[in-house]
């Protein structure tokens, strides 16, 4: 007996154009192919429609009703483009940004192939989708979204992930606003307060034992490591294995003069390279002192470096 592809993915995100595509039969999914001049969502992003539900969007609200019809054409006639604004048949469907958009509709997707990109998204790996000249979509390797010469291949990544060490409200709060945008992470200390405040506010924790990073995070590149540890001696041991990791943002909270000293003991337990490669201080505006301030500051700063 053949595996239920639904059943057998992970459950991801509600809001997920893919997720919904996956359990619905008579999905279509809508899919940036190509843009001029300026634009609301990027090459690649994509949006769903199933049935009177739409998951996503493609604009600022201007097309989505006239997606719909033609998605709802798409279940009967097969894929097709479209394009709106610039270059676009349709005078009256315009773009307040300007430029313009071609969209790829396509009908009811193969359930394993979004299963499998789910799937590997939700293990934390690349995976990649393409629209071929015909207008379907098959699996190829990762890659950036784009024209790749044999279609449009559209890059599936994990979302970034935020792994937060240490205590007090300044930890608390950046990981609750981590925890509202809606990215994986996991909050690490030692302080028993901490994690029960992170707790009780639906924040996934983990108890620190003593100044060490766990072996078991598998740190990969969309992985950002952020401290905020008040008393700096729990930091070097941290920051020494995850500058040996490929996370693609690692920063520690504190002033120019704790970033010397942390510079200095990562110095003496024979870190020398890498170094570079840690923030501190962190966040994007300087000397940011309320802990909702610095939240903002710092999530800004990571997201921005978000490979």
């Amino acid at each position: 007996m053949l595996a239920d592809p639904v059943s057998d993915c992970p459950a991801p995100d509600d809001d997920d154009p893919l997720a919904a595509a996956l359990a619905c039969p008579d999905a279509v999914l809508a899919i940036i192919t190509g843009i001029t001049g300026p634009s609301y969502r990027p090459l690649g992003a994509m949006m769903a429609f199933c049935g009177d539900r739409q998951v996503g969007s493609l604009s600022s609200g201007c097309i989505e009703k006239d997606l719909a019809s033609h998605a709802a054409h798409c279940l009967q006639e097969g894929p097709r483009q479209v394009r709106y604004g610039e270059g676009s048949p349709w005078f009256d469907l315009r773009l307040p940004c300007g430029g313009g958009l071609e969209i790829t509709l396509i009908p009811r997707p193969c359930p394993r192939l979004l299963a499998d990109v789910l799937t590997s998204r939700a293990s934390r790996l690349d995976s990649a989708l393409r629209i071929t000249a015909a207008q379907r979509l098959e699996p190829c390797e990762p890659g950036p979204t784009g024209p790749d010469g044999k279609g449009f291949r559209i890059a599936v990544l994990p979302p970034p992930r935020f792994l937060v060490f240490g205590q007090g409200e300044e930890a608390t709060v950046f990981a609750g606003l981590v925890r509202a945008a809606g990215y994986p992470h996991l909050l690490l200390s030692p302080d028993p307060t901490t994690l029960a405040k992170a707790r009780s506010g639906g924040m996934d924790t983990r108890q620190l034992h003593w100044p060490a990073l766990p072996t078991d995070l598998q740190i990969d590149g969309r992985s950002a490591v952020v401290l905020f540890f008040h008393d700096h001696d729990w930091e070097p041991p941290i920051l020494a294995k995850a500058l040996d990791s490929p996370a693609f943002y690692i920063g520690a909270q504190g002033s120019l003069r704790a970033r010397d000293v942390r510079l200095a003991r990562l110095g003496q337990l024979g870190v020398t390279d890498g170094l570079d490669r840690l923030h501190g201080p962190i966040g994007l505006i300087r000397s940011a002192r309320d802990p909702k301030v610095l939240a903002v500051s710092v999530m800004a700063e990571i997201l921005d470096q978000v490979p």
